[in-house]
């Protein structure tokens, strides 16, 4: 059964979805795997005591070259590989499959122009962003920079689709258990975590000016700056967002306890490499691994 809030399930006002860019997806990784543009990652679930309602899993596969420290890396997406496409949007962007998946037909949303991953998100990104919405649902996330979790400096979005019923992340209830507190409360929530971040409800789950209003407002409220003012955002953070919230995270640094951390750890998934240090994590808790990488809460 889904996650429900107050006996109303969070999905529920979830609009219907042809979901033809989800579809096409999945043909184009069959053929992409057999040419070896596509890269899956095999992982498995590691079941530690106190971990719930976080998701970890182990890489079972080698690790890809974005999880691996290192110099100057070239930029994938100039070209991009022809065999990773989906579609072109009218908005100036391009959707690809992720090369090196964990999910099957994980997208990116790229500008097929350069513009920086640390630089500000535009109303044309937001537009791009709306029409694969309008057509595939799903988790929605953004790394900043390096020091959020982004692994190459090519302005992209990412999308996890999920399928109608289903949670967004394995974070979405706690989510939406905060937005409810806060309503019968007057804003305050004694489930708020404690660190630098922003959660908003959105009001239409298929508008990018929703989006962009609530990516600007977290923006001031999180002391990242204004594209009106500064050239880029004066501090990391990660985005998350599905049909009915919007999360901004004000980050410090990437890794913890050897895990590469971005977006999706606060969405509640986290993976573990070799690097990882499980004994850390399951004396510490995923809350403190989160906690050291995202800025402590502003005064």
């Amino acid at each position: 059964m889904a996650t429900t809030t107050k006996g109303r399930p969070w999905h529920a006002s979830r609009p219907v979805r042809a979901e033809q860019y989800w579809n096409r997806a999945l043909e184009r990784s069959v053929e992409a795997q057999r040419s070896g543009a596509l890269v899956p990652l095999a992982t498995e679930v590691v079941d530690l005591p106190g971990l719930e309602p976080f998701v970890l899993r182990r890489l079972l596969s080698r690790t890809p070259k974005h999880l691996r420290r290192g110099g100057p890396k070239p930029n994938p997406f100039l070209p991009w590989e022809p065999e990773l496409e989906v579609e072109c949007l009218a908005s100036g962007h391009v959707v690809l499959l992720n090369k090196y998946p964990v999910q099957p037909g994980h997208l990116l949303v790229i500008t097929q122009a350069w513009q920086p991953q640390a630089g500000w998100l535009r109303p044309d990104d937001w537009a791009g962003v709306a029409q694969v919405a309008s057509d595939t649902a799903g988790l929605w996330f953004f790394n900043s920079s390096p020091a959020s979790g982004a692994s190459q400096p090519h302005r992209h979005l990412q999308l996890l689709p999920r399928r109608s019923g289903e949670p967004s992340c394995p974070l979405a209830g706690a989510l939406q258990a905060q937005l409810e507190e806060r309503q019968e409360t007057g804003g305050r929530a004694s489930s708020a975590w404690p660190w630098a971040y922003c959660l908003s409800r959105r009001r239409d789950p298929l508008a990018g000016s929703d989006l962009e209003d609530l990516y600007l407002r977290h923006a001031e409220q999180l002391g990242l700056g204004s594209p009106l003012h500064d050239p880029q955002p004066l501090h990391p953070y990660n985005l998350l967002f599905d049909d009915h919230w919007m999360l901004t995270v004000r980050r410090t640094e990437e890794h913890c306890a050897g895990f590469s951390l971005n977006a999706l750890a606060f969405g509640g998934s986290l993976l573990a490499t070799e690097r990882s240090d499980l004994t850390w994590l399951q004396r510490e808790g995923p809350w403190q691994l989160l906690r050291s990488v995202a800025s402590p809460p502003l005064s």
